[in-house]
């Protein structure tokens, strides 16, 4: 059979495509001669940095991937997946469709969320939980708010059609985000551990078939779209953007479930960025084998398609099946009866080669493991040196900020902040209840726990990076992350256990910008280590800037970490809200004179350039023990961090479900601004009745980091320092309202 070479691509084709001129060179070399379109195409995808990491793999590699409850590491499938006991296992990952969503919000954020949750249950595991983490810019802005709302409203009708409770997250605004958002997409599912489906392709013989939608023309090139700067023209790109269909997806989830309770599987791999052309080509690889694919057999949505256009679509609502030979009926009966194709494409050879075929005409031949991460992928390693505004940010002088007169009106203009108000104009979009396994919707807790039925387990699971502090110092800023995804998991009663992470950076060729993600990599792997949670995948998104009149901004470095934490005993689960009036409250942690980064030295002040807040590894590891012991012992009846807007936010937001109020004092020898409103870390508040003061003083009296009475809790009164701060209905009014009433002004 003749190949078909008269589509013989010139350097130019291939820059035109992405690629650079020593990548060419180096296809010309796998291959032993010129390629041709459809593969030039097809090395310009898989070793897009979107699928090949090759900015990023060698700084990658140097992360933690092993702990205590690994069952699968980072790399090795499409997820990672961690031991839970009872012979489960959970299933969890985040990834980003920035740039998408940045053009096309609405089918950007909604098809985030249908290829993360295919990525789950493509390993045979029943999504059961999702979240979310979203970055936008000045809600001033009509584009903003264009963003925001279809986004949301994205995220909101795919999951809840989809049927899977999106149980929390987190949204921050900072000018940076204007023209690029971010879109962290994370999801969980629970997978019996002996029955876990490889994304590896065996057997030569054995048949490939494609599961689901139907290939069309949408995100053809998406990989490699998501791997290069948005720019003023970037709307020319849509063709770039998927399209989803959640009714699709939930057939899809149906019957792949039902797929895996069979013997018919030897492999099965999400359908994502780069299509067909990563599924054949990753499946193959990881098995050393190689495949035969024919093209004109794939269900398409357009007529004509071009070999490149169906191997390089996006559609969404596919996978890659790899069939045990003489079973191919059970695949297609399964389908058939819920209505979707399957469709056998191909079949598995012992060549080590992929070979893509258009009727009878050979028009792609590559080599497997010349593709694919950790093959013949290239890997750089970047240049990176510190941008001159870390050292203007350490000259900060908090000395020289005056103590404001009025705290009262600084900490409620601080519960009006977008980035500190209730962001229930969002949650309120989203089902929080459908599958009914979110324990955190009946009382709430600072990391969202959810029910493992059929057990006393639970599983708690957060999202969380403060991108103003990995701005400030990306390596504290990345620790911070780490423990701030911990500290949730600890105070609402379980055990941390793992982490994935969404590392989303500006330009890697700009020094700078590489700068802050080598810094990133060192800060998480540092917290990592420390709390025994290993990282089992993620991914990286590059090029999160924006070329505005020929200027390159970056967005505030964001590696988003998602954290997976078990509750081996779900009435172990500790709350954040204050239960009655006359509790005791408690400061557990260090606090110092520490204005750095805040919300209120940042945004009410408008000193944008300040160091990353007061950190302390070690101590916070510590505080984060004592909480535990605190809610094993019995001692407590609420926890809540110390995190965006300080301690006055803290206790605001444990007033609020119940109505109830406080009466603190603060340390003298700390200006009370710091000590109401600074951001140091490695604090939480606990409240506890007076009858288990004694008790808990005896516990103090062991403790490792200090722990202070700040007062108690009152009927609806706020009050420090014998100073009146009104009341809580007052704060309810400016925290739950304040984000709904920017963004429909």
């Amino acid at each position: 059979m003749e190949m078909d070479v008269h589509q013989e691509v010139s350097l130019q084709q291939a820059l035109d495509l992405g690629l650079n001129s020593e990548e060419f060179e180096s296809i010309k070399g796998i291959l032993g001669r010129t390629p041709n379109f459809t593969e030039t195409a097809v090395y310009s995808v898989m070793w897009s940095e979107h699928c090949s990491y090759k900015n990023s793999i060698l700084w990658l590699k140097t992360l933690p991937k092993d702990g205590p409850h690994m069952l699968v590491k980072a790399g090795e499938e499409n997820a990672g997946i961690v031991d839970i006991g009872d012979g489960l296992g959970c299933v969890f990952k985040i990834e980003s469709h920035n740039h998408p969503s940045a053009l096309e919000p609405y089918q950007g954020a909604a098809t985030g969320v249908g290829g993360i949750n295919r990525d789950i249950f493509t390993m045979g595991a029943r999504p059961i939980a999702q979240l979310n983490s979203l970055r936008f810019g000045d809600l001033n802005l009509p584009r903003t708010k264009w963003l925001v709302k279809g986004v949301v409203k994205g995220i909101g009708d795919y999951g809840n059609a989809f049927g899977i409770p999106i149980v929390g997250g987190e949204v921050f605004f900072d000018e940076s985000f204007n023209t690029n958002p971010l879109v962290n997409a994370f999801s969980a599912g629970l997978i019996d551990t002996k029955k876990i489906v490889s994304a590896t392709a065996k057997g030569p013989g054995n048949p490939v078939f494609i599961v689901g939608s139907a290939t069309g023309k949408d995100g053809i090139a998406g990989a490699a779209f998501a791997s290069k700067d948005i720019t003023e023209d970037s709307a020319n790109d849509l063709p770039s953007v998927q399209v989803g269909d959640p009714f699709m997806e939930k057939l899809l989830l149906e019957a792949t479930m039902e797929l895996a309770e069979t013997d018919a599987i030897v492999g099965m791999q999400d359908m994502g960025a780069a299509g067909i052309t990563c599924s054949t080509t990753e499946m193959s690889a990881a098995g050393g084998v190689g495949m035969d694919i024919y093209l004109d057999q794939v269900p398409t949505r357009q007529e004509n398609m071009l070999p490149y256009e169906i191997l390089l679509s996006e559609s969404q609502e596919r996978m890659l099946v790899v069939v045990e030979k003489g079973k191919e009926s059970v695949v297609t009966s399964i389908f058939e009866k819920w209505d979707l194709n399957a469709q056998q494409i191909g079949f598995v050879t012992a060549t080590g080669r992929v070979r893509y075929f258009m009727k009878d005409t050979l028009v792609g031949d590559v080599p497997a493991e010349s593709l694919v991460l950790g093959g013949g992928a290239p890997q750089y390693r970047r240049e990176y040196k510190e941008p001159a505004y870390f050292e203007q940010a350490k000259c900060f002088d908090p000395s020289k900020v005056k103590v404001p007169t009025d705290l009262k009106k600084i900490g409620f203009q601080l519960l009006g902040l977008p980035n500190i108000a209730s962001k229930r104009w969002i949650y309120e979009q989203y089902d929080s209840m459908v599958g009914t396994v979110n324990m955190s919707t009946n009382a709430p807790t600072d990391a969202a726990i959810v029910s493992v039925k059929g057990t006393r387990k639970a599983l708690a699971m957060t999202v969380d990076c403060n991108s103003r502090y990995v701005h400030a110092n990306p390596e504290v800023g990345t620790m911070i992350a780490v423990s701030e995804a911990a500290r949730n998991i600890t105070v609402s009663g379980g055990v941390p256990s793992a982490i994935t992470n969404c590392l989303n950076f500006g330009n890697p060729h700009n020094p700078e910008s590489y700068w802050q993600f080598v810094g990133a990599i060192k800060g998480m792997s540092a917290a990592c280590l420390k709390f025994s949670t290993p990282v089992t995948g993620g991914n990286v998104s590059f090029y999160n800037q924006s070329v505005i009149a020929g200027k390159e901004i970056p967005v505030f470095p964001t590696p988003t970490i998602g954290m997976i934490g078990v509750l081996e005993d779900k009435s172990q689960r500790m709350t954040l809200d204050f239960k009655e009036k006359g509790d005791l409250i408690y400061l557990v942690g260090t606090y110092t004179n520490d204005l750095g980064s805040s919300e209120y030295i940042s945004t009410l002040l408008g000193h944008k350039l300040t160091p990353a807040p007061y950190f302390n590894l070690e101590e916070e590891f510590a505080m984060q023990q004592e909480i535990r012991a605190m809610i094993n012992e019995g001692l407590i009846n609420a926890a809540h961090d110390v995190s965006d807007g300080g301690l006055f936010v803290t206790l605001v937001e444990m007033g609020l479900p119940r109505g109830l109020g406080f009466d603190i004092e603060t340390d003298l020898e700390i200006r009370p601004d710091a000590f109401l409103f600074g951001e140091g870390q490695g604090r939480a508040v606990v409240t506890l009745p007076e009858s288990k003061r004694d008790a808990f003083n005896a516990f103090r009296k062991n403790a490792q980091v200090p722990m202070i009475l700040l007062g108690h809790v009152t009927k609806g009164k706020l009050q420090i320092d014998l100073n009146p701060f009104g009341f809580i209905e007052e704060a309810h009014d400016i925290y739950m309202n304040a984000l709904g009433q920017k963004l429909e002004q």
